[in-house]
């Protein structure tokens, strides 16, 4: 019997399927009549679209129909929107420019979809989009963002003057400048958090069928959150009635944010499917997924932070550029604001903060949330700017961040959050003794014997997860509530079926919330099912990402399991003629305390539904459902400390030892939060040492493909040395944290913490590539010599 409540390191139920070859994702699904479809996508970053001749394509075999954005636009079909409302600090909305699922008249990157092509097969389709001839016009194109808010640059948007999109602030200006004329000590620098490709195992994919007789659609899609997919879908797009449309996400291979947001593909397939008469399937091939998915971070600043003649923290002023390409995406606009400037407090007891953020429009691909959403980027330019000052003021790297916690809670911070619990000395003491930084010295000089640059660097981060209260961030400008819902059906037999909000794309929920019912009544993980990710199943939920699924999704369940409990507990009460209060739930069994008297779970469901012996004025059956919306964010943190070798006569960086001590509050699967972090650590590093988006002046992506966009492998990183630190969250009933997105926020700091301190030059910017780092320690050779 394998009762694996909270706590244990059950294996994952649903690997049996996934390394089987057995899973069920998009591509696998069917429908009769099928056909297949092939966007044509612009070679230019910026024209306008002045004709399409698709009679060449229409002539070959196996195909249906090309459609195009005029036809799409003729239909009633909307734009796609950004659901977050930002305002400028002068009070007006941001501009957001029309962004058309095919586009008729400008497209404004490279990729972008003028036609689609359905035919018979994939092969024909993809025939076929190369026949269509689209008459361009080419005009001049903007990449880089600082270029694009100069006088003169190409307007992309004619709602978006000068190709800004909002001028926004946090925090108080005044009483930051104040902290700043005080200062003994002031620390400045430029950083540039550069663009990700998201690289998830499965690229998007997305079927679509109509049924005339019905009048109804049904969409199996790769999403983080199908709810919210039809909601938008329907309410927004006008491509369905939400009544009769459902929306499929099944197995899903990975999402890391790219996949929360509605693309143009889903809308085209959906609307396709019907005008076409079949149903249309369309799965990207990875150079679709390069230039289409949305891309993540890009963002320019500058930071200056103010010390005292102690060297405690006075303030923090900093001022950010953040690109957010061709379009916004869904939940761009919130990423450089409400995900990033509400972080920039840290771990830190910074009395006055000010940030400033303008968005800009370029040619490029859109941008929006990637793993960790503006957290990583918040912790990127804090922890570098943190380690600079260190070094400038010669204070230890680890004792000046130690100076500065933050040791009474709850703590209000000048941006926004307030943080509820946490032990940060408690976390840096466990890295530091793991990485034995006070040995860095012996190791550094045994490396130097060999002729290699030997670096240490920290990190100590936090992250806010499970985005809440919906009043507040409603309040703030999001577009939807972030609750989450939940559905307990105890069959008759005894087995339990959890119908959740949450989505799971690769981290575990279907153990994991498995373990929280076995531990909660004492059954076999195997008699419960998990059902997600269909809209016909589970009333409404708002899916996964945020590190959001323990947080809030469980706390749902939790609150569900409560009235299962009680209904139960009322029946077993009555059958054996106790006390409520007496009855205890122990090993699947419900017993009357200091008796011998005890029924089965089995036998309590089966009571529930044969309705023979219920108390007077209960309603059969035994299903509970619950809505959960969180009282604060959560705020996991901790410290990692990344110790490289540099080889200086090629630059290559060598991760030798990499440590994390994380507080992710209570942990219901020790084994799944470890291949989290693992995951996210990887990322990370991936970020600091080897992956860049790069676009040439005409605004061509360099790097369309892994032969050009480097991706961490495993000799690229070291065995991870991971602990945990407990500080419950008192904000939900588990005292959960939240922790899929902590290493890829945490470590590429450390990264470059680490690099910078073994060559001794401190304006290495991510990615560390062999070359830049070479060159950079060999002019500061030269610079000594000379």
């Amino acid at each position: 019997m394998a009762v694996e409540g909270i706590g244990a390191r059950a294996l994952r139920k649903e690997d049996k399927r996934f390394i089987t070859g057995k899973g069920k994702y998009t591509d696998d699904m069917t429908m009769p009549g099928m056909g297949y479809a092939a966007f044509v996508r612009s070679p230019h970053a910026h024209a306008k679209v002045k004709g399409i001749d698709a009679s060449a394509a229409l002539s070959m075999p196996g195909v249906d129909a090309v459609l195009t954005g005029d036809q799409l636009v003729g239909d009633g079909i909307g734009n796609l929107i950004c659901g977050w409302m930002i305002h400028s600090k002068d009070g007006s909305p941001m501009k957001m420019g029309g962004w058309r699922a095919l586009e008729p008249e400008i497209v404004r990157h490279v990729g972008q979809a003028v036609a689609v092509v359905v035919a018979d097969t994939q092969a024909q389709a993809r025939d076929a989009a190369d026949a269509v001839v689209v008459d361009y016009e080419e005009l001049p194109a903007v990449i880089d963002p600082l270029a694009a808010l100069e006088a003169g640059a190409p307007q992309i948007h004619p709602e978006a003057e000068g190709n800004l999109i909002y001028d926004w602030e946090i925090g108080d200006e005044g009483a930051t400048n104040a902290a700043f004329e005080k200062a003994a000590h002031v620390t400045r620098m430029e950083i540039h958090n550069n663009r990700l490709v998201p690289n998830a195992m499965e690229p998007r994919a997305a079927l679509a069928g109509y049924d005339a007789a019905e009048e109804h659609y049904t969409l199996y899609t790769t999403s983080q959150n199908p709810h919210v997919a039809r909601l938008v879908l329907s309410a927004f797009y006008n491509v369905a009635p939400e009544n009769k449309l459902r929306v499929i996400a099944p197995d899903v291979g990975g999402g890391f944010g790219s996949k929360i947001y509605i693309y143009p593909e889903e809308m085209v397939c959906l609307w396709a499917s019907k005008r076409v008469g079949r149903p249309v399937k369309w799965v990207s091939d990875r150079t679709e997924a390069f230039l289409t998915d949305a891309h993540g971070r890009d963002h320019r600043s500058e930071a200056e932070l103010a010390l005292d003649a102690d060297n405690k923290i006075l303030g923090l002023r900093v001022k950010t550029i953040a690109n957010l390409g061709a379009y916004m995406s869904l939940f761009s606009s919130s990423v450089p604001t409400y995900l990033y400037a509400t972080l920039l407090s840290g771990q830190y007891d910074i009395p006055a903060i000010h940030a400033n953020v303008k968005t800009v429009y370029t040619n490029t691909t859109p941008v929006d949330a990637y793993r960790g959403a503006g957290r990583p980027e918040a912790t990127y330019l804090l922890e570098r700017i943190m380690e600079t000052a260190a070094r400038e003021v010669g204070l230890s790297p680890a004792e000046f961040r130690r100076k500065n916690f933050i040791r009474t809670f709850p703590h209000q911070t000048p941006v926004i959050m307030c943080y509820d619990a946490g032990d940060y000395d408690a976390t840096l003491d466990a890295a530091l003794k793991a990485a034995d930084y006070d040995g860095f010295a012996a190791r550094k000089a045994e490396a130097a014997s060999r002729g290699k640059l030997r670096g240490i660097g920290l990190s100590c981060y936090i992250e806010a997860c499970g985005i809440a209260p919906s009043a507040a961030v409603g309040s703030l400008g999001a577009g939807v509530g972030l609750w989450e819902s939940a559905e307990v059906r105890v069959n008759p037999v005894g087995s339990i079926e959890v119908l959740t909000g949450s989505h799971s794309h690769g981290q575990g929920h279907e153990t994991t919330f498995a373990q929280l019912i076995s531990e909660r009544f004492g059954l076999d993980t195997n008699a419960v099912s998990i059902v997600h990710g269909d809209t016909d199943k589970v009333q409404f939920g708002m899916g996964t990402y945020g590190s959001r699924s323990g947080a809030v999704g469980m706390s749902a369940i939790v609150k569900a399991l409560d009235k299962v409990e009680a209904k139960a507990k009322k029946i077993a009460a009555h059958l054996m003629e106790a006390s409520e209060g007496d009855i205890q739930i122990e090993g699947g069994e419900l017993k009357v305390a200091g008796t011998d008297k005890k029924l089965t779970f089995t036998e309590v469901a089966l009571a529930a539904y044969t309705a023979h012996n219920l108390p007077e004025g209960m309603e059969p059956g035994l299903k509970e459902g619950a809505f959960y919306d969180p009282t604060n964010f959560t705020f996991p943190a901790g410290t990692y400390v990344c110790e490289v070798e540099v080889d200086p006569d090629t630059g290559k960086t060598e991760v030798v030892n990499f440590v994390a001590a994380d507080d992710f509050g209570n942990i219901i699967n020790p084994m799944i939060v470890e291949g989290q972090v693992h995951g996210g650590i990887t990322q990370g590093i991936g970020q600091a040492l080897l992956e860049n988006a790069s676009y040439d002046e005409n605004g061509q992506l360099l790097t369309a493909s892994y032969m050009d966009y480097c991706m961490p492998r495993a000799d690229d990183v070291p065995s991870y040395n991971l602990s945990t630190h407990v500080t419950a969250c008192p904000g939900n009933p588990l005292g959960m944290k939240g922790c899929g997105e902590a290493g890829a926020i945490g470590s590429p700091p450390a990264v470059i913490n680490a690099i910078t301190d073994a060559i001794g030059d401190n304006s290495l910017s991510m990615p560390a590539s062999p070359e830049k780092v070479w060159a950079l320690y060999h002019a500061g050779v030269k610079q000594a010599a000379e």
